[in-house]
Protein backbone atom coordinates (compact mmCIF):
# COMPACT_ATOMS: atom_id res chain seq x y z
CA UNK A 1 0.00 0.00 0.00
CA UNK A 2 1.44 3.38 -0.99
CA UNK A 3 1.36 6.49 1.16
CA UNK A 4 -1.83 7.68 -0.51
CA UNK A 5 -3.66 4.34 -0.70
CA UNK A 6 -7.31 4.96 0.10
CA UNK A 7 -10.77 3.46 -0.04
CA UNK A 8 -12.49 6.79 -0.66
CA UNK A 9 -12.36 8.22 -4.18
CA UNK A 10 -10.69 11.63 -4.38
CA UNK A 11 -11.65 14.06 -7.15
CA UNK A 12 -10.11 17.40 -8.07
CA UNK A 13 -12.82 19.69 -9.46
CA UNK A 14 -10.33 21.84 -11.33
CA UNK A 15 -8.57 21.83 -14.66
CA UNK A 16 -5.54 23.62 -13.22
CA UNK A 17 -2.33 21.86 -14.20
CA UNK A 18 -0.37 23.25 -11.27
CA UNK A 19 -2.97 22.10 -8.72
CA UNK A 20 -2.89 18.62 -10.20
CA UNK A 21 0.92 18.63 -10.12
CA UNK A 22 0.93 19.67 -6.46
CA UNK A 23 -1.44 16.86 -5.49
CA UNK A 24 0.48 14.27 -7.50
CA UNK A 25 3.74 15.50 -6.04
CA UNK A 26 2.30 14.99 -2.55
CA UNK A 27 1.56 11.35 -3.41
CA UNK A 28 -2.20 11.58 -3.82
CA UNK A 29 -4.18 9.32 -6.13
CA UNK A 30 -7.11 11.25 -7.62
CA UNK A 31 -9.15 11.88 -10.73
CA UNK A 32 -9.97 15.21 -12.34
CA UNK A 33 -13.46 16.36 -13.18
CA UNK A 34 -13.96 20.01 -14.02
CA UNK A 35 -17.13 21.76 -12.94
CA UNK A 36 -18.89 24.23 -15.25
CA UNK A 37 -19.61 27.23 -13.03
CA UNK A 38 -20.43 30.79 -14.12
CA UNK A 39 -17.58 32.34 -12.15
CA UNK A 40 -18.01 35.82 -13.59
CA UNK A 41 -21.66 35.99 -12.54
CA UNK A 42 -20.83 34.84 -9.00
CA UNK A 43 -17.96 37.32 -8.67
CA UNK A 44 -20.07 40.24 -9.89
CA UNK A 45 -22.94 39.39 -7.54
CA UNK A 46 -20.72 38.97 -4.50
CA UNK A 47 -18.74 42.13 -5.20
CA UNK A 48 -22.01 44.06 -5.49
CA UNK A 49 -22.98 42.69 -2.08
CA UNK A 50 -19.70 43.91 -0.59
CA UNK A 51 -18.12 40.48 -0.14
CA UNK A 52 -14.37 40.27 0.28
CA UNK A 53 -12.10 38.65 -2.28
CA UNK A 54 -11.39 35.87 0.22
CA UNK A 55 -15.08 35.16 0.81
CA UNK A 56 -15.59 35.07 -2.94
CA UNK A 57 -12.78 32.55 -3.39
CA UNK A 58 -14.49 30.23 -0.91
CA UNK A 59 -17.90 30.60 -2.55
CA UNK A 60 -16.44 29.82 -5.97
CA UNK A 61 -14.48 26.85 -4.64
CA UNK A 62 -17.63 25.52 -2.97
CA UNK A 63 -19.69 25.93 -6.13
CA UNK A 64 -17.20 23.81 -8.07
CA UNK A 65 -16.89 21.15 -5.38
CA UNK A 66 -20.65 20.80 -4.91
CA UNK A 67 -21.32 20.65 -8.65
CA UNK A 68 -19.12 17.56 -8.97
CA UNK A 69 -19.97 16.08 -5.56
CA UNK A 70 -23.67 15.79 -6.39
CA UNK A 71 -22.77 13.45 -9.26
CA UNK A 72 -20.17 11.38 -7.36
CA UNK A 73 -21.70 9.86 -4.21
CA UNK A 74 -19.21 9.02 -1.47
CA UNK A 75 -16.26 10.74 -3.14
CA UNK A 76 -14.25 13.54 -1.57
CA UNK A 77 -14.33 16.40 -4.06
CA UNK A 78 -11.81 19.23 -3.87
CA UNK A 79 -12.85 22.63 -5.20
CA UNK A 80 -10.41 25.54 -5.40
CA UNK A 81 -10.41 29.15 -6.42
CA UNK A 82 -8.08 32.11 -6.21
CA UNK A 83 -8.77 35.83 -6.16
CA UNK A 84 -6.34 38.70 -6.73
CA UNK A 85 -7.18 41.98 -5.00
CA UNK A 86 -5.12 45.12 -5.62
CA UNK A 87 -6.46 48.00 -3.54
CA UNK A 88 -10.04 46.88 -3.99
CA UNK A 89 -9.75 46.01 -7.69
CA UNK A 90 -10.26 42.32 -8.50
CA UNK A 91 -8.21 40.84 -11.31
CA UNK A 92 -9.20 37.85 -13.44
CA UNK A 93 -7.24 35.65 -15.80
CA UNK A 94 -6.24 37.77 -18.82
CA UNK A 95 -8.03 36.91 -22.03
CA UNK A 96 -5.11 37.69 -24.31
CA UNK A 97 -1.65 39.27 -24.42
CA UNK A 98 -3.03 42.82 -24.35
CA UNK A 99 -4.97 42.06 -21.17
CA UNK A 100 -1.90 40.41 -19.64
CA UNK A 101 0.14 43.53 -20.43
CA UNK A 102 -2.50 45.73 -18.83
CA UNK A 103 -2.49 43.56 -15.70
CA UNK A 104 1.27 43.84 -15.32
CA UNK A 105 1.18 47.58 -15.90
CA UNK A 106 -1.51 47.97 -13.25
CA UNK A 107 0.30 45.78 -10.70
CA UNK A 108 3.84 47.12 -11.11
CA UNK A 109 5.21 49.01 -8.16
CA UNK A 110 2.24 48.00 -6.01
CA UNK A 111 1.23 45.37 -3.46
CA UNK A 112 -1.59 42.94 -4.03
CA UNK A 113 -3.20 40.06 -2.14
CA UNK A 114 -3.82 36.57 -3.44
CA UNK A 115 -6.58 34.72 -1.59
CA UNK A 116 -6.78 30.97 -2.17
CA UNK A 117 -9.90 29.12 -1.06
CA UNK A 118 -10.32 25.38 -0.92
CA UNK A 119 -13.49 23.40 -0.18
CA UNK A 120 -13.97 19.65 0.18
CA UNK A 121 -17.45 18.28 -0.41
CA UNK A 122 -19.00 14.85 -0.03
CA UNK A 123 -22.49 13.78 -1.09
CA UNK A 124 -23.41 17.31 -2.11
CA UNK A 125 -22.40 18.90 1.21
CA UNK A 126 -19.40 21.02 2.17
CA UNK A 127 -17.52 19.18 4.89
CA UNK A 128 -14.35 21.28 5.12
CA UNK A 129 -12.92 24.55 3.88
CA UNK A 130 -9.81 26.64 4.26
CA UNK A 131 -8.84 30.15 3.19
CA UNK A 132 -5.36 31.58 3.14
CA UNK A 133 -3.85 34.75 1.72
CA UNK A 134 -0.45 35.97 0.61
CA UNK A 135 0.83 39.49 0.04
CA UNK A 136 3.02 40.16 -2.99
CA UNK A 137 4.95 43.27 -4.00
CA UNK A 138 5.56 43.73 -7.71
CA UNK A 139 8.73 45.65 -8.45
CA UNK A 140 8.64 48.66 -10.80
CA UNK A 141 8.67 46.93 -14.18
CA UNK A 142 9.96 48.66 -17.29
CA UNK A 143 7.96 48.48 -20.51
CA UNK A 144 10.88 46.65 -22.10
CA UNK A 145 10.85 44.03 -19.35
CA UNK A 146 7.10 43.52 -19.64
CA UNK A 147 7.35 42.89 -23.39
CA UNK A 148 10.31 40.54 -22.98
CA UNK A 149 8.49 38.70 -20.20
CA UNK A 150 5.34 38.29 -22.30
CA UNK A 151 7.44 37.00 -25.20
CA UNK A 152 9.23 34.46 -23.01
CA UNK A 153 6.23 33.30 -20.96
CA UNK A 154 3.93 32.91 -23.96
CA UNK A 155 0.47 31.43 -23.47
CA UNK A 156 1.25 30.57 -19.85
CA UNK A 157 0.43 34.14 -18.81
CA UNK A 158 -3.23 33.46 -19.66
CA UNK A 159 -3.54 30.64 -17.14
CA UNK A 160 -3.48 32.61 -13.90
CA UNK A 161 -4.75 35.80 -12.35
CA UNK A 162 -2.08 38.48 -12.50
CA UNK A 163 -0.52 36.93 -15.62
CA UNK A 164 2.24 35.14 -13.74
CA UNK A 165 3.32 31.79 -12.33
CA UNK A 166 5.59 32.18 -9.34
CA UNK A 167 7.13 28.77 -10.02
CA UNK A 168 8.37 30.01 -13.40
CA UNK A 169 9.39 33.31 -14.99
CA UNK A 170 6.89 35.10 -12.78
CA UNK A 171 9.45 35.04 -9.97
CA UNK A 172 11.20 37.90 -11.77
CA UNK A 173 8.24 40.22 -11.20
CA UNK A 174 8.52 40.53 -7.44
CA UNK A 175 10.55 42.43 -4.88
CA UNK A 176 8.91 40.85 -1.81
CA UNK A 177 6.53 38.04 -0.99
CA UNK A 178 4.79 37.37 2.33
CA UNK A 179 2.82 34.17 2.67
CA UNK A 180 2.63 30.50 1.91
CA UNK A 181 4.11 29.33 -1.38
CA UNK A 182 1.30 26.83 -2.02
CA UNK A 183 -1.29 29.54 -1.41
CA UNK A 184 0.30 31.63 -4.15
CA UNK A 185 0.14 28.66 -6.51
CA UNK A 186 -3.59 28.38 -5.81
CA UNK A 187 -3.80 25.35 -3.53
CA UNK A 188 -3.19 25.64 0.25
CA UNK A 189 -1.68 22.18 0.30
CA UNK A 190 -0.58 21.63 3.91
CA UNK A 191 -4.01 22.23 5.53
CA UNK A 192 -5.57 19.98 2.89
CA UNK A 193 -3.11 17.18 3.67
CA UNK A 194 -3.92 17.50 7.39
CA UNK A 195 -7.64 17.17 6.59
CA UNK A 196 -7.06 14.14 4.37
CA UNK A 197 -5.15 12.47 7.20
CA UNK A 198 -8.14 12.96 9.49
CA UNK A 199 -10.33 11.38 6.80
CA UNK A 200 -8.05 8.36 6.56
CA UNK A 201 -7.04 9.17 3.00
CA UNK A 202 -3.43 9.61 4.07
CA UNK A 203 -1.57 7.86 6.87
CA UNK A 204 -1.00 9.86 10.03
Amino acid sequence: MGPAAMATALILASGSLIRAQLLRGAGLDFSIETAPVDEAEIRIALQAEGASAGDTAIVLAEAKALRVSRKRPGALVIGCDQMLDCNGVWFEKPGDRDHARAHLQALRGRDHTLSSGIVVARDGQRIWHHLSAARLSVRPLSEAFIEAYLDAAGEAVLNSVGAYQLEGLGAQLFSRIEGDYFTILGLPLLPLLDFLRLQGVLKR
